[in-house]
């Protein structure tokens, strides 16, 4: 009956909801039998089964005259011979050293262990005591992740190349770290040049790898080098301060100093062989010495600095919307023009810019993919392989290098083409994102109470039409720490504990609440939100955060997407927000500068736009839509000093009048009442 029901799903175009019909996908998430076959191909016998050939730490002059470090793996024959063919090469441009890959890659390369740690994790689970985002931590092993984010020596083994190169400034390359601005940006297009020419490579690259290598793909594919032919970039960011910089104006605490310092610190650790074998390079200890502490400087400045007039240059740069340094941290991905699949996840850091990067590529779909998963950023592709699941990731970047790289006709331009974990219900394929026949409402914010919940600060109600006059405060609160903004910014870590991230109750504490009457039939919602406030301050900045909920009739509360915004930052840059057919922003892309800092006037209402992330979900019969609205969000964001000493956490206040409504602007495919 499950062999019929996978035929039938992939044979129906359309699906009809209640009476709403919604455009489907031609393939099933794990991608029916065409995905079983790319992981038996991914799975078989080895075309080269021989142990990988490893040169350990090849220079590559770049055109400036530095020299970046990369180990090289090659595939070896039966009879342990390297390959001399010419094969497609996978390139990987790493920050956390290629000492990281390498060990990842050693672990999944002793004989029969990723299978009996994928077999013992596949079924490891404590939900049952409160720890389910632990698990969900440990299924990204038999996912494939470690394979995605080191070398995938099956890949290697089936007949590629894999270059890992350490960028300028990182590991045992020379140079100083240039955090994804234009010097590092030429350097990996140097290194995909420098890889397409050698003897062993067929001249067409792909380029594979997590976060900070998954978001170095989308800026060198953007750059069109010839040689680039396909990537699988993974967990992506493309417009990093709105994503974890500095999202809404306030820094993402959480995720952001400790990364640096991370990162910092693992960039001075030694080329020790080099050491003993009197090889060592002088000139990399040069360079580490001349800035050991890359971007400290600008976090230093952002906590430290006690007003806006006495904000540094350093700091002043960073927060000019038109600096290069904000340009860098900004892709095009309009640019791109190859094969693009992107893997992400709706509470990954980079949750922001993973749709767009998909939507932005002109290509036809298949030859781009969007996958979301419904996790963090440091559970990419848990549970994947999974029935009813996408493939394992490297099964998935296994087919698509084969198909544009090697041509060929596995199919895989015929999986997704979006591939959805839908919150609320399970994974799903469409053929677009948002998907189609959703239609943005107004829903407004009431005082009225909801009798959904005793817990928050109010317990209001979200309403078809504007309500009467009321005047509600929020202030400040603590319970952010148990949160799932918190899990979110933090990479998953605040996640363990269910409690926290997968019912917002406790949060609620120190929030407003707004719910609706629940719906009578699935509702789905898809697409970007935005939420238009109308409020009141005792001082002269304030600090907005607001989440969107789905309660379900227990009154268990669960976050669906989250926004922030610095009041005095509002200002909305025009030509990059999007608007729907109803007017409203469904994206106000605020400029974050302070040249374009609007002051507020302590006691006068002032309106602002609050955009939230976009999202995919559906909402069950008996549940209700909830709309959340905070004063605080540590640590997920920080408001920079000179902001949050004119905040002063004090209260802040939501001033609900008919004529000058507060509502959120939201995708349904049928009307809440």
């Amino acid at each position: 009956m499950g062999v019929l029901r996978r035929a039938f799903s992939v044979l129906v175009s359309t699906v009809v909801i209640s009476g709403l019909v919604v455009p489907m996908a031609s393939a099933t998430p794990d991608g029916g039998a065409q995905g079983a076959q790319w992981t038996a191909t991914a799975d078989g016998p080895a075309a080269y089964p021989g142990q990988v050939h490893i040169d350990w730490d090849v220079p590559i002059t770049m055109s400036d005259g530095t020299v970046l470090k990369a180990n090289v793996y090659r595939p070896v024959d039966a009879a342990g011979r390297i390959v001399e063919t010419p094969t497609p090469t996978i390139v990987t441009m790493t920050p956390y050293t290629k000492l990281v890959s390498m060990i990842g890659e050693s672990a999944m390369s002793v004989p029969v262990l990723p299978e009996i740690l994928s077999g013992f994790l596949r079924d490891f689970d404590l939900s049952g005591i409160g720890l389910g985002g632990l698990t969900e931590l440990t299924k990204t092993v038999p996912g494939g992740i470690v394979r995605a984010f080191s070398v995938d020596r099956k890949l290697v083994q089936s007949g590629y190349t894999y270059v890992v190169a350490d960028v300028r400034g990182t590991g045992f390359s020379q140079g100083v770290w240039d955090v994804f601005q234009e010097r590092e940006k030429q350097d990996t297009v140097e290194v995909i040049d420098w890889a397409s020419k050698q003897p062993w490579s067929t001249g067409d690259i792909g380029m594979t790898g997590i976060s900070y290598s998954a978001i170095n793909q989308v800026y060198a594919a953007e750059k069109r080098p010839e040689a680039l032919k396909a990537i699988v970039p993974v967990e992506p960011g493309n417009d990093l301060l709105r994503d974890v910089v500095a999202t809404g104006g306030a820094l993402g605490f959480g995720f952001i100093p400790p990364w640096l310092i991370g990162v910092n610190a693992l960039k001075l650790v030694p080329d020790l062989q080099s050491l003993f074998t009197g090889t060592f390079d002088w000139r990399w200890l040069a360079d580490r010495v001349q800035n050991p502490a890359v971007f400290v400087d600008y976090i230093i400045a952002a906590l430290a600095t006690m007003s806006v007039a006495e904000v540094p240059d350093n700091l002043k740069t960073f927060l000019d919307a038109d600096s290069p340094l904000r340009e860098g941290l900004r892709g095009n991905p309009d640019r791109v023009q190859i094969p693009t699949m992107v893997v992400g996840g709706w509470h990954d850091i980079f949750a922001y810019s993973e749709p767009r990067i998909y939507n932005a590529i002109p290509l036809p779909p298949g030859q781009k993919q969007l996958i979301m998963g419904d996790g963090y950023h440091g559970t990419p592709a848990s549970d994947f392989g999974r029935a009813g699941y996408p493939p394992r990731i490297d099964v998935l970047q296994r087919a698509w290098f084969d198909k544009w790289l090697k041509g060929i006709d596995n199919g895989i331009d015929g999986y997704g083409p979006v591939t959805l974990a839908q919150q609320g219900g399970t994974w799903t394929t469409t053929d677009q994102f948002p998907r189609a026949g959703m239609e943005y409402q107004r829903m407004y914010l009431s005082a009225t109470a909801s009798g959904t919940t005793n817990s928050s600060l109010h317990d209001g109600s979200l309403t078809p039409e504007p309500g009467g006059l009321a005047t509600l405060t929020v202030g400040p609160g603590v319970m952010s720490l148990c949160s799932r903004d918190n899990a979110q910014i933090t990479a998953g870590v605040g996640a363990i504990l269910d409690i926290c991230a997968k019912d917002a109750r406790a949060h609620e504490l120190n929030g407003l609440t707004f719910t609706s009457a629940p719906v009578s039939e699935p509702t789905l919602l898809s697409g970007p939100v935005n939420l238009h406030l109308n409020t009141m301050l005792d001082t002269t900045d304030g600090y907005w955060t607001a989440t969107v909920n789905d309660v379900a009739p227990d009154g268990r509360s669960t976050v669906w997407t989250s926004g922030q915004l610095m009041a005095s930052l509002r200002a909305v840059d025009e030509e990059r927000a999007t608007r729907s057919a109803n007017g409203d922003y469904t994206d106000p892309y605020p400029i974050l500068s302070l040249a374009t800092r609007q002051a507020i006037v302590p006691g006068v209402p002032t309106t602002l736009d609050l955009g939230l992330m976009a999202t995919d979900g559906v909402l069950q019969p008996g549940h209700r839509l909830r709309i959340d609205v905070f004063a605080s969000n540590f640590p997920r964001g920080l408001p920079l000093r000179p902001l949050l000493n004119e905040s002063g956490l004090a209260q802040q206040h939501i001033v609900i009048d008919p004529s000058s409504p507060s509502f959120v602007n939201v995708p349904l495919s049928r009307p809440i009442q």
